[in-house]
C-alpha cells in the first residue's frame, strides 16, 4: 500500500530497499514489485539473506516469464555467485555470527546494515556475550528516544547508547531519574541538540533536558548554524598531511570525516598499501615457511617468507617473528593474538568517590585537567572513544584534581583509573 500511495502521489521513481534480518524479506520485495516499484535491492546468492539483501537470483527467478520479468540472465547471477562464496570465506571471522532469520528484529528494529556493526562492536567492547542485553537495550532506547526513525546516522546513536547502557548496567529507569549523574555518549548530546533534525513532535522534554545539562538545542536547521569551510585552507593543511596536492576525492573525505581520515592517511604512510597485500595475509597473516609475493609496482616484486617466531610473549604480549625479504633475514616484535599483557594500570576501587574511572575498554581522545585544578560539578575531565562512539566523562562534583593517570592516545580498559580527584 505505501509504495502504491507514494507512486500516486510522488510521480517520482520508487527504490525499494530492505534487509532479510527477518528470513521473509523476499515477500516484501515481491509485494513492492506487484505494487508498482520500478527498482528493488537484492545480494547475489552466495552474499544474500540474514543482515544482507534477499536473493537476487531468487527474485529473478520467481518472476521469470511474468510481467516484471527482470530480464537478468540466472546463469551469469550464479557465475558471480560462486566468485563471491569464495571470497566470503577469507571474511568470515568478521560476520555477525547470526546463523537463521530472527523474528527479534520487529522488536529492536535494528536495521540489517547496523545489526552486524552494533554486534562488533559489541564484541570490541568485551559484550558480545551479553548481545541479549545488548538488543532488549536497543529497543528500550528507541522509545525512550520517542521512537526516532532509525536510519544512519540516528541508528548508530541508539546503538552508542545501548552499549553505554549495558557497559555501565544502567536501566531505563536510572537514564532518566533527574537526580541520577550521567556522562551521554556525545553522539546522544548531538541528536539532543538537534545537530541531526529533529523528529515531527520533538524530543522527550525531560530527557533533552537532562542530556543537554542547561545548554539550549539548535533554534532551527542545524545546517544553518555550521561556519562556511575555507576550502582553499583545509585543501593546504590536507596538502601538508599528504605531502602532496589532494584530489578533490581525498578532500571530501577529509572534510567530511577529518579523523577517520587522518588515521586512515597515518596509517598508509606507516605501513604502506596494505591492499596490495593478498586478502588471507592480510587478515590471518603467514604460517612458518609459507612465502607470498607482492608486487608494489611495476617491475619491483617483494617475496616475503616466514621462517619462524617466538613460542612465548613477553610482558607486552609480543612475541618475535623471523622472516626473510628477497632473501635477506629480518625479525619483527609483534603482538600475539590472545596473549596476556601484564597490565600495571591501577584499577578503580568501587564505591570511592574520589575515583573516575574508565566505564569501557577504548582510547583516550583530551584530557580537559591537569593535577591541581579546581574542577566544579558537571565540568570535563577527559573524553574517550571506544569504536567510534565518544564520551566526555565529568565530575560529579566540585573537587580538585588529584592525580591524571592518562594521556591522550593512551589504550584504556574498563574500570582503569584514570583521574582521581580530591
Amino acid at each position: 500500500e505505501l509504495v502504491r500511495a507514494l507512486k500516486q502521489e510522488v510521480g517520482l521513481p520508487i527504490h525499494f530497499h530492505t534487509h532479510d534480518t527477518s528470513g521473509i524479506a523476499a515477500a516484501s520485495v515481491l509485494a513492492a514489485i506487484e505494487a508498482g516499484a520500478d527498482a528493488v535491492d537484492g545480494a547475489l546468492d552466495a552474499m544474500s539473506g540474514l543482515t544482507a539483501q534477499p536473493s537476487l537470483g531468487a527474485m529473478a527467478a520467481a518472476l521469470a516469464g511474468s510481467e516484471r520479468d527482470s530480464g537478468l540472465d540466472l546463469d551469469a547471477l550464479q557465475s558471480l555467485s560462486h566468485y563471491w562464496e569464495a571470497v566470503r570465506r577469507h571474511y568470515a571471522p568478521f560476520e555477525s555470527d547470526l546463523r537463521a532469520g530472527t523474528s527479534d528484529v520487529y522488536r529492536h528494529e535494528m536495521p540489517g546494515g547496523q545489526y552486524t556493526n552494533l554486534r562488533e562492536q559489541a564484541r570490541a567492547m568485551g559484550l558480545e556475550h551479553r548481545w541479549p542485553e545488548v538488543a532488549k537495550a536497543y529497543a528500550e532506547v528507541n522509545l525512550m528516544f520517542g521512537d526516532i526513525v532509525k536510519v544512519t546516522p540516528t541508528s548508530k546513536v541508539v546503538g552508542d547508547m545501548a552499549l553505554f547502557m549495558v557497559a555501565n548496567d544502567l536501566s531505563r529507569a536510572e537514564v532518566e531519574d533527574p537526580v541520577r549523574e550521567i556522562s551521554f555518549p556525545e553522539s546522544v548530546v548531538s541528536l539532543f541538540r538537534g545537530e541531526l533534525g529533529f523528529p515531527p513532535d520533538g524530543f522527550p522534554r525531560a530527557l533533552q533536558e537532562k542530556v543537554l545539562k542547561g545548554t539550549e538545542p539548535l533554534a532551527g536547521r542545524a545546517g544553518d548554524f555550521l561556519p562556511p569551510v575555507d576550502l582553499d585552507a583545509k585543501r593546504a593543511e590536507l596538502g601538508e598531511l599528504l605531502g602532496e596536492t589532494p584530489s578533490e576525492n581525498q578532500l571530501s573525505s577529509y572534510l567530511m570525516y577529518p579523523k577517520v581520515y587522518r588515521d586512515y592517511v597515518e596509517h598508509h604512510q606507516r605501513f604502506g598499501d596494505v591492499a596490495l597485500l593478498p586478502t588471507s595475509a592480510f587478515l590471518h597473516g603467514l604460517s612458518d615457511r609459507e612465502e607470498i609475493t607482492v608486487g608494489i609496482e611495476r617491475g619491483k616484486t617483494l617475496i616475503i617468507r616466514q621462517t619462524g617466531r617466538s613460542d612465548t610473549p613477553d610482558d607486552e604480549g609480543r612475541v618475535k617473528v623471523f622472516f626473510e625479504l628477497n632473501g635477506q633475514p629480518r625479525l619483527l616484535r609483534v603482538r600475539q593474538a590472545g596473549a596476556e599483557v601484564v597490565r600495571r594500570h591501577p584499577r578503580i576501587e568501587d564505591g570511592n568517590p574520589a575515583h573516575v574511572g574508565a566505564p569501557m575498554p577504548g582510547a583516550v581522545v583530551t584530557v580537559a585537567v591537569k593535577e591541581g585544578q579546581k574542577v566544579r560539578k558537571g565540568s570535563p575531565l577527559l573524553s574517550i572513544e571506544a569504536m567510534k562512539m565518544e564520551t566526555v566523562l565529568v565530575a560529579e562534583r566540585d573537587a580538585v584534581v588529584g592525580r591524571v593517570l592518562v594521556a591522550p592516545g593512551d589504550r584504556i580498559e574498563a574500570k582503569d583509573l584514570l583521574v582521581e580527584l580530591a
